[in-house]
């Protein structure tokens, strides 16, 4: 155990000087903030600073001075990659060799001492070395630390779709196993998309209760501080700031430099676009005919598109979309439905028509004239099943058929591309709720991301309402949809 004589921001400028350059006023300001953490907690830390501020520096002096504190200390660090954990630790490795308050860790014989993994000298026998390096994507399983650097863990191959983020979780979550009683945490790095593991808000669409680093403590340093003042600002000066601005795309600089939660490359299909409500569809009786309103406005038609799948490995997944037609011409989309089979209940009912008994019970719910059914693939033996699981509930929805042939990008572009530029889409809050917003954000023509209720939400815009006689019938409950008039003759005949 080395006596501490010197403080972390102490040790910093000595390193600095050494090397003949100056200690920046923001790379005080982490020094002092981590040293606060490690000495009086809380040991969870999240360091986010705009690109090149110097934070992996800063977090690499801050190991070194670790090991200064205490020579026994077992660092493990994780990036996206095994060569980028590696040149932290070489990093660090450099500053133990030469650091003057750290000639006492160099040992004798080197026999520990590579680009990967080293160790200093220590009184303890320990079988993890004082510092390692490892990929998100490797096995740490056995290995143990009292310190977890987590270093540009997220970059884009890592959260570029909604299936690499919930891995990159899932290993994080491998933390846990390896960290030792009391240990400390340290993320550092740049949001990468809306749904960032750095995030401070629940996205409620993720399914996710909490912020991944909930509880976390945070020091954010973006580039400019809410007075236009640069936080580096013998770097970067103000006309240098508007350089980058001017040659790096808005959500580049917004997340890279400003540290936003927004996508580096922002989509076609922005969710912000897009009017929220939070009114439930209401009938009423009024001048002997049934209305139906979403607040204030009256609704004259629907649309409801069921795109039907099975959800195997690699294929889509099974949606239906409800959206309402105002008598202003606006959309409103009032329900997106993600269905799912129960392989529990295979014994008795089988997927198709678990599928369509889910469909049958959206249908009722929200008194829809029409259900399309896409015959394409699966879909094909479907539509009987639903008329039959449409009359067991007591529904007299009509069923209509059709075989899509056009591209589904091309429809989804055509379908939401004018009513959004138009600000002609309404969303009811609860779609918020679920994956529809997150395939907003992230589709991409051609991008691989998933675009289930995308593409149901699409045929319910591009179908031609249809607007039914009014046929009032008692099993079916109201029937909301404006029509001509309809009057009833009693004939009357002299004998």
């Amino acid at each position: 155990m080395q006596e501490c004589q010197a403080s972390l921001a102490e040790f910093v400028w000595i390193w600095n000087q050494k090397l003949g350059q100056g200690t920046p006023a923001h790379h005080q300001k982490m020094a002092q903030w981590l040293q606060h953490h490690n000495d009086y907690g809380p040991r969870d830390l999240l360091l986010m600073a705009f690109r090149n501020s110097g934070k992996s520096t800063m977090v690499g002096l801050f190991c070194a001075w670790l090991l200064y504190y205490n020579a026994d200390l077992r660092i493990l660090v994780l990036a996206a990659d095994l060569d980028l954990a590696k040149k932290m630790v070489r990093n660090v490795k450099r500053i133990v060799e030469r650091h003057p308050l750290l000639a006492f860790a160099v040992p004798g014989k080197q026999t520990d001492w590579g680009a990967e993994r080293f160790t200093i000298n220590r009184s303890g026998e320990l079988r993890d070395p004082s510092m390692q390096a490892a990929g998100i994507g490797g096995n740490i399983t056995g290995s143990r630390a009292d310190v977890v650097i987590c270093d540009d863990v997220e970059v884009p191959k890592t959260c570029d779709t909604a299936h690499k983020r919930s891995e990159l979780r899932e290993k994080l979550g491998e933390i846990s196993y390896v960290l030792s009683p009391g240990g400390m945490q340290v993320f550092i790095g740049t949001p990468h998309s809306y749904y960032s593991i750095y995030a401070d808000e629940t996205r409620p669409e993720t399914g996710e209760d909490a912020p991944f680093l909930n509880g976390f403590s945070r020091f954010c340093l973006p580039i400019i501080d809410q007075n236009g003042v640069s936080a580096w600002p013998e770097r970067f000066s103000q006309a240098k700031i508007e350089q980058i601005r001017a040659r790096t795309p808005a959500g580049k600089f917004a997340s890279q430099m400003m540290l936003e939660m927004v996508p580096p490359d922002q989509g076609d299909l922005d969710p912000a676009r897009m009017h929220p409500y939070d009114e439930d569809a209401e009938f009423e009786t009024a001048n002997g005919e049934q209305r139906l309103r979403i607040g204030a406005r009256r609704m004259v038609a629907a649309s409801c598109h069921f795109d039907p799948s099975f959800g195997g490995k690699g294929q889509d997944g099974a949606v239906i979309a409800a959206i309402y037609m105002c008598d202003q011409g606006e959309y409103w989309l009032h329900d997106v439905a993600y269905l799912q089979s129960d392989p529990n209940q295979l014994e008795r009912e089988d997927e198709a028509s678990q599928l369509c008994r889910q469909v049958a019970a959206f249908a009722k719910r929200h008194q829809l004239p029409v259900v399309r059914v896409e015959t394409n693939g699966i879909g094909r033996f479907l539509p009987n099943i639903l008329r039959r699981c449409l009359k067991q509930a007591g529904c007299l929805t009509a069923v209509v058929e059709f075989h899509e042939s056009r591209n589904k990008e091309a429809r989804i572009a055509d379908a939401f591309g004018a009513v959004l530029a138009a600000g002609l889409l309404h969303g009811h809050r609860n779609i918020w709720r679920t994956p529809f917003i997150r395939e907003m954000r992230e589709w991409r023509p051609n991008g691989g991301n998933r675009d289930d209720g995308l593409d149901a939400v699409a045929g319910c815009i591009l179908a031609e309402p249809v607007r039914l006689p009014r046929v009032v019938r008692a099993d079916f409950g109201r029937d909301w949809r404006p029509a001509s008039a309809f009057l009833q003759a009693e004939p009357q005949f002299d004998p």
